[in-house]
């Protein structure tokens, strides 16, 4: 089952002519090995609910501080939901010669109603696109695999309801120990998937802060309002400092390391627990 923003792109990305986004001073156009080599389109397309929700929240912060009037701040809005309509149709053509996700959609964009798509650029980069993306994509697969430990945890204590005078060995070094009821065995890893369950969570309070207004590196000279992006569309947190962007938000990805730990706590307590029940058995 695909999570939400990870539906499977049914279109690969197709070459184009157009020279790279970055090869504006070259007089020739980009060998085909390199366009390739540097585009992320073909990893990065499954990031386009959160690209597009980012973005459209972007835009009702432009339309608060004037850059967009209304006709184009509705323009835009309804764009950005036509190409997700049109992702997840499969009519969406994917170009390499965009690079990433987020210039697809803002070409797009572009083509559908005219300057007004380019004007949604305004006031940020994709470096904080990129980071606002990734962090939004992680939060949502932190909550999936909560709901998991979550029903998990329950059959747990569902089990456990049923078997609170089953007697069997506790183990202790490899050697069985003093009697315990299954009940009591079946709690410990209750108690481990919670533990289990605060990690993911920990991390999910510390990724879910908005990169959004840290531009390129170091903000922006435009009037951006950086505490109200994210808040009301995704209900992220404004970053500690709203009027010194950190160039942390674009340049370390140490947002992103957190979430990778837990996965690796989880099944090595599997393990132990399948170990444990594997001994319990033979005795």
């Amino acid at each position: 089952m695909c999570a939400k923003g990870d539906k499977q792109v049914n279109r690969k990305p197709q070459p184009s002519a157009n020279p790279s986004l970055w090869g504006g001073r070259f007089s020739e156009p980009t060998d085909e090995f390199v366009s390739r080599f540097t585009a992320s389109v073909q990893v990065d397309a499954r990031l386009y609910h959160y690209d597009i929700q980012g973005s459209i929240a972007h835009a009702n912060m432009l339309h608060r501080i004037g850059v967009l009037d209304a006709g184009e701040h509705r323009a835009v809005v309804d764009g950005l939901a036509a190409i997700r309509k049109e992702i997840e149709s499969g009519e969406f053509v994917w170009r390499e010669s965009l690079e990433d996700v987020h210039m697809n959609i803002e070409a797009r964009l572009t083509e559908l109603i005219g300057d007004a798509g380019k004007k949604l650029h305004t006031g940020r980069s994709r470096n904080d696109q990129v980071a606002t993306d990734v962090r939004l994509w992680l939060r949502d697969r932190i909550d999936d695999i909560d709901q998991r430990l979550t029903e998990l945890m329950t059959a747990l204590l569902d089990l456990t309801e049923q078997h609170v005078e089953t007697i069997m060995p506790g183990f202790t070094h490899l050697q069985a120990a003093q009697p315990v009821t299954f009940a009591h065995h079946l709690l410990a890893w209750f108690e481990m998937s919670a533990r289990d369950r605060e990690r993911f969570r920990d991390c999910r309070r510390r990724l879910n802060v908005s990169p959004l207004g840290s531009a390129a590196l170091a903000g922006t000279t435009f009037p951006i309002d950086r505490r109200k992006p994210l808040r009301s569309s995704a209900s992220m947190r404004p970053p500690a400092t709203p009027s010194t962007p950190s160039a942390t938000a674009t340049s370390r990805w140490s947002s992103a390391r957190p979430p990778a730990s837990p996965p690796f706590t989880c099944p090595a307590g599997a393990k132990s627990w399948c170990c444990g029940a594997r001994r319990s058995g033979s005795s």
